[in-house]
């Protein structure tokens, strides 16, 4: 004889395969879905009224069909029974999104980070946040998780940030105990390298590759990598951080609280370079760019030095993990189209193995692309698994138009 613990195994399997196809496949009848899941009619029928009932699934109209037919019930997985929320927290600016179930960003605020330390950091998160979701008109109750990126390696045992350079004071874990109190959501922290790579792979270059890796070059150099779909982080959350690949003579005190090759190619080394070539009056990494888009032959000798140095990095991902593609992006990667054929030319000088090199799709949207991917997939299973408590007894959809 079946037991009730098998039935109601069984119960939960049928209406979570129910609710996966419905978002996959959008707004579907009750005969389409048992065709699709070869569950029976009564079966779908049962399983669509008690997600109906729970808020998961929402009626959305009738299909049209010819003759004088009656016209089938059409269903799909209501979008708004959940939402999550996405942060990305770097030295310049720090974004917010909230999205729905679909993945649609419902709202948005993109501000300058002028917090003077890691507790504004904090206040400025919690007070976009907030704000993204009342411009949304979505009640701050129905935010399940939030996903933050961040510069940094997160320990995936410990939940720990650390070598977080561009942020001092950031990765103390009392200041995201303190941020996830105060939003009152379930609170992940992932590296901003790792977000960027899954939101290329969800929307972007990586769409479609088994194996690709993310190259995040901007305030500092990091890299993701995206593996069937998932990110591979490695045993403490620091794989793909070639910026601490050691770079030139070795220096044990610098060693020690920056990665060379980090010094060498990010940002503020595209600066100093620029200088050192006779550029003084230049700012910031996008000045020497901009100056290489209206022909500066000194600028197009940084931009070509730059390239070398981030073939190095490039060359030692081929070797190690032998992907199908590198995508450049982060603030310098958004120039990549510049970049590209210096760091082609170079790779082929310095290694046999080239992998295929693209820009970013998403640009400076990445890393938050990545962080509402993640989120929007948490709040899914806490959705559903939050309504499996209800126990009551739900009376079956209507059968007529199955």
């Amino acid at each position: 004889m079946e037991s009730a613990w098998n039935r109601s195994v069984l119960r939960t399997n049928n209406e979570r395969l129910l609710l996966d196809r419905l978002r996959a496949d959008g707004a579907t009848s009750r005969a389409e879905l048992a065709r699709l899941t070869g569950l029976s009619k009564p079966t779908v029928s049962t399983a669509l009224g008690r997600l109906e009932h729970g808020g998961l699934v929402r009626e959305i109209g009738k299909q049209a069909v010819a003759g004088r037919g009656r016209s089938p019930v059409l269903y799909e997985a209501d979008p708004t029974a959940g939402y999550a929320i996405g942060v990305d927290v770097g030295r310049s600016w720090i974004r917010v999104g909230v999205a729905d179930l679909d993945g649609t960003v419902v709202g948005r605020t993109d501000r300058p980070n002028t917090a003077a330390d890691a507790d504004g950091i904090v206040d400025a998160i919690v007070e976009q946040a907030r704000s993204a979701a009342e411009e949304a008109g979505v009640e701050w109750s129905h935010v399940l998780h939030t996903v933050v990126g961040s510069p940094g390696v997160i320990d995936t045992a410990t939940n720990e940030l650390r070598y977080a350079v561009n942020l001092p004071g950031w990765g103390r874990r009392e200041v995201t105990d303190r941020l996830a109190a105060s939003l009152g959501t379930a609170l992940e922290l992932l590296n901003d390298a790792n977000l960027a790579a899954l939101g290329e792979h969800a929307a972007g270059a990586g769409r479609d590759c088994r194996l690709f890796v993310y190259l995040h070059i901007g305030t500092g150099l990091g890299s993701g990598i995206v593996v069937d779909g998932k990110l591979f982080p490695g045993a403490h959350g620091a794989a793909g951080e070639v910026g601490y690949l050691p770079y030139g003579p070795y220096d044990e005190d610098r060693a020690r609280t920056r990665g060379l090759l980090e010094d060498a190619a990010a940002a503020d080394s595209v600066v100093a370079i620029a200088r050192e070539l006779g550029m003084a009056d230049v700012g910031s990494a996008k000045d020497v760019f901009l100056a290489a888009r209206a022909g500066s032959t000194t600028a197009l000798e940084v931009v070509r030095r730059e390239a070398e140095r981030l073939a190095y990095a490039v060359a030692s991902i081929a070797a190690v993990i032998d992907p199908e593609l590198v995508v450049l992006g982060g603030g310098i990667g958004d120039s990549a189209d510049l970049l590209l054929e210096p760091l082609r030319e170079t790779l082929g000088k310095m290694t046999p193995l080239v992998p295929e090199l693209a820009a970013s799709v998403l640009g400076a949207n990445a890393v938050l692309e990545g962080a509402l991917a993640s989120g929007v997939r948490t709040v899914r299973g806490l959705v559903f698994e939050a309504w499996q408590g209800v126990q009551e007894v739900v009376p079956a959809a209507g059968a007529a138009d199955a």
